[in-house]
């Protein structure tokens, strides 16, 4: 896998949210017919152009306006979407299109028209950060209008070929020939259409009322589905929580210490759900003090993951147990075990034993040369993180390490991940569905030129995931699991808490899977 692009935008923000969930507020009465559904995101989605949305924002706001080929249902598992059926090979899958599926300006979609989408994201003309993360390297599309069908192949077998259709978005119609209408509108078959956007403000959406093609054959011809809906810019989670609260809103996403004025709330619908892992990665490059696996194990083991998991999610987390969100497709438990246990006097004595000695100044040295490290983080993820980040240098500091917070934005954090390389530890959360969508983050070419920002080179997970990716889904599990086990006992990275978010509803019913919505599914009462 190649794509600076991919990590650069993953060190903004991470790909999905949330995983699998949705609320229901109280109803004050019936469903409402052609209301207006409001929902507040956390900051713009920026371009829509679907070839470039990587950010969980952007895929958010694109969601209520492109299908996919396939879903994944309540349960995980595919269901129909534009395709109607597929037949699955080890390197290809060959799908079979609905034949009454029509574009937002009303033109019929073509074979041609979803095979176009995948080439357009492989072409390295293109530069799109999906490519190698959504659709995998070397995949081509090849459409059948005669048969209605668009074949998706790789060069070699791979585990998730069908899996991997849920997360593209499918342009069409003006779209497919002019993508400069996609950087502030949409040319999609979803079940609304972008009638309004103002950047930093809001993005309106008006529904179709002849869509048809949702998840299973759904459709917007259901009692309290909206007539609107106002995806509303709310960067300020105390005041997402004001406007539920006020019915400002019928629904969003609350992360932090906000979400406990809303969970005692009645008339406040609410449902957990997992938000992706709070993990650090140390820097492995060849001048790094982390390019030692012994150093990596020490520093590991100098701090109290327990205390630390508490600090980073307010209280509000659970025990990580993986690096893929739900719904993945490999369950089990890759963490417990596999992470190098807090124990201060040990990490003390693997440093003395690796060189780094303590100096007049508590400080370690080694060759002339002060153990330092300079930890980055993002100052937008809240005040857990922060914390998290003091917590962190204070057990160093303890264990003779010098160590400098960077804390910056979510843009520059893009710039210092990959380009200046200029971190040892980062805090970075990385949110993705499939294991695979991991592995050029993870070894092969090093960033500035590659994705792999920490320079890893953990020659087992390589040949774990060498070998799982060439095996059906289910049949690869037990290797993809290894290979996540193999990056902890190695200290490559540290899961450290599995993040929760509290996703809030007044007057309204929605699902939402890996932090996109089923339109579909929203649901407006009287009152909202």
């Amino acid at each position: 896998m190649r794509n600076t692009g991919a990590a650069a935008m993953l060190g903004a923000l991470s790909l999905f949210a949330a995983a699998c969930g949705g609320a229901e507020g109280t109803r004050s009465g019936g469903p409402a017919e052609g209301g207006t559904f409001t929902f507040a995101i956390g900051a713009d989605p920026g371009a829509l152009d679907p070839a470039m949305g990587v950010l969980s924002v952007t895929n958010t706001v694109l969601s209520m306006a492109y299908d996919t080929l396939v879903h994944y249902g309540p349960d995980g598992k595919i269901v129909p979407g534009l395709a109607e059926k597929w037949d699955v090979k080890p390197d290809s899958v060959t799908f079979t299109l609905r034949k009454d599926v029509t574009c937002s300006d009303g033109s019929k979609l073509t074979p041609a028209d979803v095979a176009e989408n995948v080439n357009h994201i492989a072409d390295p003309a293109t530069k799109s950060p999906l490519y190698g993360v959504f659709v995998p390297i070397g995949m081509k599309a090849e459409a059948d209008e005669a048969a209605g069908t668009v074949t998706l192949s790789t060069p070699k077998p791979f585990s998730f070929i069908l899996e991997s259709a849920p997360v593209i978005f499918v342009v069409c119609g003006k779209g497919v020939k002019d993508r400069s209408v996609l950087a502030h509108g949409t040319s999609g078959s979803g079940a609304y259409k972008l009638t309004e956007a103002v950047p930093s403000d809001h993005y309106t959406f008006q529904v179709r009322e002849d869509y048809a093609w949702g998840p299973g054959g759904a459709t917007t011809k259901n009692p309290g589905q909206p007539a609107k809906v106002v995806l509303k810019v709310v960067p300020n989670e105390q005041t997402t929580a004001n406007l539920l609260i006020s019915g400002g809103l019928n629904g969003g996403v609350v992360y932090g210490p906000d979400r406990a004025r809303l969970e005692a709330l009645p008339g406040i619908g609410k449902t957990v759900i997992s938000a992706g892992n709070g993990q650090f990665f140390y820097h492995q490059g060849d001048d790094r003090p982390a390019k030692d696996p012994a150093v990596r194990k020490a520093l590991t083991q100098a701090v109290n993951l327990k205390e630390l998991a508490g600090i980073s999610s307010s209280g509000t987390g659970r025990p990580a147990t993986g690096l893929v969100q739900e719904p993945r497709p490999c369950q089990g438990d890759t963490v417990a075990g596999h992470v190098p246990a807090f124990d201060e006097a040990a990490a003390s004595a693997a440093l003395d034993a690796a060189g780094w000695k303590a100096g007049p100044d508590g400080v370690r040295v080694k060759d002339g040369h002060k153990l330092t490290l300079r930890l980055l983080y993002a100052t937008t993820r809240g005040a857990g993180v922060q914390a998290a980040a003091e917590y962190l240098a204070a057990a160093w500091k303890k264990a003779g390490v010098d160590v400098t917070l960077n804390g910056v934005i979510d843009t520059k954090m893009a710039e210092s991940l990959n380009v200046t390389q200029d971190w040892d530890v980062v805090w970075l959360p990385i949110g993705v569905t499939l294991p695979s969508q991991l592995v050029g983050f993870l070894s092969g070419p090093a960033a500035p030129k590659g994705a792999n920002f920490a320079h890893l080179a953990n020659a087992r997970y390589e040949k774990l995931v060498a070998e799982a990716a060439l095996k059906p889904a289910a049949e690869g599990c037990k290797l993809w699991l290894e290979s996540e086990s193999a990056l902890f006992e190695n200290a490559d990275l540290i899961p450290v808490v599995e993040n929760t978010a509290l996703i809030a509803a007044k007057n309204a019913t929605f699902d939402m899977t890996a932090g996109l919505f089923a339109p579909t599914s929203i649901r407006l009462a009287e009152g909202g």
